[in-house]
């Protein structure tokens, strides 16, 4: 996870796609300057500067007197300047480091460029809200998790376990293997337009170590003891236990448009919340099919309400009313996960995701 966080704070260096410069709008109540604080995300800081945090690469003017301008530490200052009348984000490096050089009489001070740990710059993105989908949830087929081994118990007959417990679990193990995802099964998503079936949500819980496997009395099972190595929520019974994927994560990010045009609704939310707000991970009717890809940022329409007009005589329906932005982290053949990363009112199911 730490090679994720690494480079996943980079994803504002470069963006694919985006317009001319003279289209980046200015926030109007921008600052001219920012001192960046700890618990910052680049996210936060080019939403203070630009109505459009995506178009953030279009205004950084790179200096060459800075060692990885795109890598940005707590104290590090972001002035806003126009060049050529066009504007532009200068960043100057926090307190520096000092080092004795040889001079004309003798040593002096003289500054040398910060040495600091990458993992110490700030993210692009808050990755607490996203690690465990980025790693472990996943989208399978609707019977992916028949005949699959469950969680029968947990030592001292816990029925809550987290990392460090040792846990029992039944089923037809097959070729056992030395580790095992701990998934919950999540809904079977539909298409709301289509009626198409798109996958089920398998819930990343944790991953296990498998220690012993015993014979059970039916012939075709097995009871396996197993350690709780790492967790991301607490293991329930009848969670159940699968391969660990063999699968590519994208981990770093270039926020964008996408360069084709998406039409698409959210179809569910983290186990099971109906009020969505700013950083709640929702999931997409649409995905790598549609030419989606990790990065892309979409905005989020509330439909419009239908009203009376009394002097026609006729229903009206109201524009729909945009209330927020997401963007795609995780993408499957027919759906995606993304993360709010801006509500300008409660989000819901059924609310409509399109380019921004």
């Amino acid at each position: 996870m730490k090679k994720i966080i690494l480079a996943a704070i980079s994803m504002l260096a470069v963006a694919l796609g985006v317009e001319a410069q003279d289209q980046v709008r200015l926030n109007p109540s921008h600052p001219d300057a920012y001192v960046v604080q700890k618990g910052d995300t680049l996210w936060d800081i080019s939403s203070q500067f630009l109505v459009q945090p995506w178009y953030w690469p279009e205004i950084w003017q790179v200096n060459p007197q800075v060692e990885n301008p795109h890598l940005i530490y707590p104290g590090d200052s972001l002035r806003l300047v126009y060049i050529d009348g066009q504007p532009q984000l200068q960043l100057q490096r926090g307190p520096r480091a000092y080092q004795l050089s040889p001079g004309i009489d003798g040593n002096r001070l003289s500054p040398s460029i910060r040495r600091q740990a990458v993992e110490d710059a700030i993210p692009a993105i808050p990755l607490d809200a996203i690690n465990a989908f980025l790693s472990r949830t996943r989208i399978v087929e609707p019977g992916a998790f028949e005949g699959t081994p469950y969680i029968l118990s947990g030592s001292d007959d816990h029925i809550l376990m987290g990392a460090g417990d040792t846990i029992y679990a039944r089923g037809d193990f097959g070729t056992p293997l030395p580790s095992y995802g701990i998934y919950r099964p999540g809904p079977v998503y539909t298409d709301p337009v289509s009626g198409e079936v798109l996958g089920r949500q398998a819930l990343g819980v944790g991953s296990v170590d498998l220690l012993q496997l015993d014979p059970d009395n039916n012939p075709d099972f097995s009871v396996a003891t197993l350690g709780v190595r790492s967790t991301a929520r607490e293991v329930r019974l009848d969670d159940r236990l699968m391969p660990v994927e063999e699968r590519s994560i994208e981990a770093l990010f270039h926020p964008s448009a996408p360069t084709i045009t998406i039409d698409s609704l959210i179809v569910g939310v983290d186990e099971g919340v109906t009020q969505i707000g700013k950083f709640d991970v929702v999931i997409l009717n649409v995905g790598e099919r549609e030419g989606l890809q990790p990065g892309n940022v979409l905005a989020i329409y509330k439909a419009g309400s239908t009203v009376r007009d009394r002097i026609a005589g006729e229903v009206v329906r109201l524009p729909d009313t945009r209330a927020g932005e997401l963007m795609v982290f995780r993408t499957f053949e027919k759906m995606s996960l993304a993360l709010v990363l801006d509500a300008q009112r409660p989000l819901a199911v059924m609310d409509m995701v399109r380019n921004p």
